[in-house]
C-alpha cells in the first residue's frame, strides 16, 4: 500500500518534485518516440536505419504498457481511470505495440506511433495550462452559435455559387456535376485555390471574381467572432467581485479604485472583504 501510494502521487502528481521529473522524462520519451515515427517515415532514413528504428519503437511500446499498468494498478478508481480521457489517450499510445506483430512493415504503424503525441495533454495539465485551456474552451463555447452561422452561411453561398458555375461552365469544362461546382466554391471562397477545376468562359471569370472577392470579405469573420469572445474572457479575468458601495454594481478593474459607473470609492469596500475574509 505504501508503494502503491508513493506510486500514485509521482506518477499522477505534478506538484512534487518527483512528479515533475516523472512528467519531464515522459515528455521527453514521447517526443523521441515522435521523431522516431516521424524519420522512420523517410525513405532514406528508414532503408538505412530500419533496424534500429525498429528497436527503439519495441523499447519504446514496452516502456508505455508498463507505465500504463502501472497507472491502472495505482489508480484509486481504476474502472474510473480506464475509460476517462487521459485513460483513453494513454491507452491509444499501446497500439502500435499490437500492430508491431501484425505487420512491423506497415505504413499505417507510422501514423498509429503518432498518436503517442495525443499523450501531450496530459503532460501540460499544469493549472496554469489548465486556466488557458478553460479560456480558450468558454471563448470557444461564447462564439460557437455565431461560428456556426457563419458556416451555415458559407455553405449557402458554396452552393449557390457552386450551382451557377455548373450551369455557366457546364461538364465541357469541368463542372461535370453540381458537388463538383460546390467542391471548387469552398475552394475559391477559403482562397486555397488547388486549380484543379477552373472556369474558362467570360461569365465563369467573372462569377469567380466575385466568389474571390466575397471569400476575402468573409474569411475573417470567424477569427473575428473568436478573437472578441477571447478577448471578453480576458477582460473578465481582470474584473473583481467586488461590488460598488454606492450603486452596489460588478464589473470593475483589480486595479481601479473607484467605482466605474458613478465614481464611488471602493477602497472602503475592498477593506470590509478584507476584513470578513480574515475573521
Amino acid at each position: 500500500m505504501e508503494l502503491r501510494r508513493r506510486l500514485y502521487v509521482i506518477i499522477f502528481g505534478t506538484d512534487t518534485r518527483a512528479g515533475k521529473l516523472f512528467d519531464l522524462t515522459l515528455l521527453g520519451l514521447i517526443l523521441f518516440s515522435f521523431s522516431v515515427a516521424v524519420l522512420d517515415s523517410v525513405a532514406e532514413y528508414s532503408d538505412q536505419w530500419h533496424q534500429l528504428f525498429f528497436a527503439l519503437e519495441v523499447c519504446f511500446s514496452i516502456f508505455f504498457a508498463i507505465e500504463y499498468a502501472t497507472r491502472i494498478w495505482v489508480s484509486p478508481n481504476r474502472k474510473q481511470y480506464i475509460f476517462s480521457l487521459y485513460g483513453i489517450i494513454d491507452f491509444l499510445s499501446l497500439l502500435p505495440i499490437l500492430f508491431l506483430w501484425v505487420d512491423p512493415n506497415s505504413a499505417h504503424l507510422v501514423v498509429i506511433r503518432l498518436l503517442r503525441v495525443l499523450r501531450l495533454f496530459r503532460i501540460l495539465r499544469l493549472t496554469e495550462f489548465l486556466i488557458n485551456e478553460n479560456m480558450l474552451l468558454k471563448a470557444l463555447k461564447a462564439s460557437s452559435r455565431m461560428i456556426f452561422i457563419f458556416f451555415l452561411l458559407v455553405g449557402m453561398l458554396a452552393t449557390v455559387y457552386g450551382a451557377l458555375m455548373y450551369v455557366i461552365e457546364g461538364p465541357e469544362n469541368g463542372f461535370d456535376s453540381i458537388p463538383t461546382g460546390i467542391y471548387w466554391a469552398v475552394v475559391t471562397i477559403t482562397t486555397v485555390g488547388y486549380g484543379d477545376v477552373t472556369p474558362h468562359t467570360v461569365l465563369g471569370q467573372s462569377l469567380a471574381t466575385i466568389t474571390m472577392l466575397t471569400g476575402y470579405s468573409i474569411i475573417a469573420v470567424p477569427t473575428g467572432v473568436f478573437t472578441a469572445s477571447l478577448a471578453e474572457q480576458l477582460k473578465s479575468r481582470e474584473r473583481i467581485d467586488t461590488n460598488c458601495p454606492h450603486c452596489g454594481r460588478f464589473g470593475h478593474e483589480r486595479d481601479a479604485d473607484f467605482c466605474k459607473f458613478c465614481g464611488a470609492s471602493l477602497e472602503a469596500k475592498r477593506q470590509k472583504t478584507r476584513e470578513e475574509l480574515s475573521e
